[in-house]
């Protein structure tokens, strides 16, 4: 019927829904600007492109229309990788921010949530996503747990048999996510290949998260095919030459995540073609996603030399073949989704249309879309705000030890989320912590296994932090999420932790015992409940009073202190982690 019903409004025997006349279109097909047209959109889907006047000529003046006053219409954009959980908001409350910027559909991998929550947690987010007026796809968690549990513990455990069922059950579950595990999938790990196997048993792409030219060859011959973690021009061209599609990321430039200006080079410096590349988002906090939405991205891509037209088809087209949706997805033709951007010269997003719906308006959201987001939005069950089980704690810093010692300890490589080893050499016996911390100008560091499995608590200590006073913690420690606290004094650190137990979740900075900033994360110790808009001017509070405190890395940085999978060296409940061996390195030596 639908398709019946589009064939005869573009044949102008049949008047459309709706028609956006006097306009331009960005057509992603030729990555050129098709000047003078206008839009017939019919069933919430597009029936065709037309010459600019031409719905007057067939049908009378009472056709529903829409005056685009020249502006350029141009497909909604697709993030192909990004994590919900790392915007610190629910699914519903995420796509307010979104459609702001353009964004109409999205990818994500919500690995956060299936550490902490298993299967469970991840289909409570699933539930949450269908309630979303945004269109969402999964790509299910490959790497729950990131290693294995010599190394940390986790709340979920997905094996191969979880992700098949998982695949089979839910049919918006449409690839495998990021298989950060690189280094044991490079090595053969069975349990590594058999999630790998189940995938492509299915025909289902796998994402993919590497870092090092050493490893591309066997990650490629593994399966993988696509990273977001490219973050220099050789790597990223070494990739694609192997046949990974390369997921460019821009962010905030204050925060790590804004690798693309040298990725990017591949193609404006060393000639590799855009065709396999697209642009996407990756993390962002629920601040950053109203100021460094996909669509800035897109003009980060064109700052950095990408035509405009071909930017914005990194954006939408090129994610749709990514994962075989653009028969609906991507682009402004005939048959697909009436996802709709309206631009300025300047690639601005004006307005969205979602399914033919108009849900935002010269930089607003309409009555339509709050609608939706006050009254219709997914409730997480009881059990998701009851995952902090942890006991009482009696010590946070380690012992002094009782001669003189060298010290592990981790290192901040900014700007990049790399650490490094380094260790202290300790020429005399140790007095007092304060002493040495004040003499090597290093932090006290904690991570506390949150789920009452191991009641574990891993000592260590970062370098160059700069924290003076206070601490500060989260129990967002990617990616088992045990909480992770740090601070120049124990009595602070440990009402940090208190706080983060009776809260259910939150980052969290105190001073003197005093509640500087906080943000409350109850579901799953990871999500606010509330609107995006409250959660964000709560996170832009909380980053300028870290900035106030002088920590030399984000928040979302600190946050991955405890992520074995990236080198080189982090802090997990089991210990420090030397990344590049898998293996335990004890705090003194």
């Amino acid at each position: 019927e639908c398709t019946l019903t589009l064939s005869e409004v573009a044949s102008a025997t049949r008047e459309p829904d709706l028609v956006i006349d006097n306009c331009n279109i960005l057509s992603v097909y030729t990555d050129k600007i098709l000047n003078n047209k206008e839009l017939w959109i019919s069933k919430g889907r597009i029936a065709a492109i037309k010459n600019k006047g031409d719905s007057k000529k067939y049908f009378n003046n009472n056709i529903v229309t829409y005056d685009a006053e020249e502006g350029i219409l141009a497909p909604g954009l697709i993030d192909p990788h990004m994590h919900i959980e790392s915007s610190m908001m629910t699914g519903c409350a995420y796509s307010e921010p979104a459609l702001l910027n353009g964004t109409t559909t999205i990818f994500c991998d919500s690995h956060e949530i299936g550490n902490v929550c298993d299967v469970e947690g991840i289909e409570w987010m699933l539930e949450d996503c269908r309630e979303s007026p945004l269109s969402i796809f999964l790509t299910i968690p490959s790497t729950i747990p990131a290693t294995n549990n010599l190394i940390e513990t986790a709340g979920g455990d997905l094996d191969a048999q979880k992700i098949a069922k998982l695949f089979d059950k839910w049919p918006e579950a449409l690839a495998l996510g990021e298989k950060m595990d690189f280094v044991s999938v490079c090595k053969g790990n069975k349990r590594s290949h058999e999630i790998i196997s189940e995938s492509l048993k299915r025909n289902k792409p796998i994402s993919g998260h590497i870092f090092g030219r050493e490893f591309v060859s066997a990650y490629a011959a593994s399966g993988i095919t696509d990273t977001h973690e490219s973050e220099e021009k050789n790597l990223t061209l070494d990739l694609l030459d192997s046949g990974l599609w390369i997921f460019l990321r821009g962010g905030n430039p204050d925060t790590p995540w804004h690798s693309l200006p040298e990725a990017i080079k591949a193609i404006t410096e060393m000639g590799a073609s855009n065709k396999r590349v697209c642009i996407c988002t990756d993390d962002r906090d629920a601040h950053d996603i109203f100021n460094f939405g996909l669509d800035w991205v897109a003009r980060e891509a064109i700052n950095s030399g990408i035509e405009a037209v071909s930017s914005w088809s990194m954006g939408s087209l090129h994610p749709a073949h990514r994962y075989n949706i653009d028969q609906n997805y991507g682009a402004l033709g005939g048959g697909r989704r009436a996802d709709i951007v309206l631009l300025n010269k300047n690639f601005e997003v004006q307005n969205t249309w979602l399914g033919g719906k108009l849900v935002v308006k010269d930089k607003k959201i309409t009555s339509i879309l709050e609608e939706q987001l006050d009254k219709k939005r997914y409730k997480y069950p009881n059990k998701a705000y009851k995952t902090i089980n942890i006991s009482k704690i009696h010590k946070l810093i380690p012992e002094i030890p009782k001669s003189p010692v060298s010290i592990n300890t981790i290192k901040t490589e900014l700007p990049g989320i790399i650490t490094k080893h380094v260790k202290i050499k300790i020429q005399k016996n140790i007095n007092s912590w304060s002493e040495i911390i004040e003499e090597q100008n290093l932090t006290h560091l904690a991570v506390i296994e949150r789920y009452g499995k191991t009641n574990e608590i891993s000592y260590g200590f970062i370098k160059d932090f700069n924290l003076k006073s206070g601490a500060v913690g989260s129990s967002v420690g990617h990616d088992a999420h045990n909480v992770i606290i740090a601070g120049t004094n124990e009595d602070d650190m440990i009402f940090a932790l208190e706080e983060i137990k009776k809260s259910q979740g939150c980052i969290i900075i105190v001073d003197n015992k005093k509640i500087i900033s906080k943000v409350d994360l109850p579901i799953a110790g990871l999500l606010s409940d509330k609107r995006a808009s409250n959660v964000a001017e709560e996170t832009k509070n909380f980053k300028k009073n870290w900035d106030e405190y002088k920590c030399t890395i984000p928040y979302m940085g600190f946050n991955l202190l405890p992520l074995s999978v990236i080198p080189e060296f982090r802090l997990t409940n089991k210990g420090l982690i030397d990344v590049n061996n898998m293996k335990i390195i004890p705090l003194f030596e």
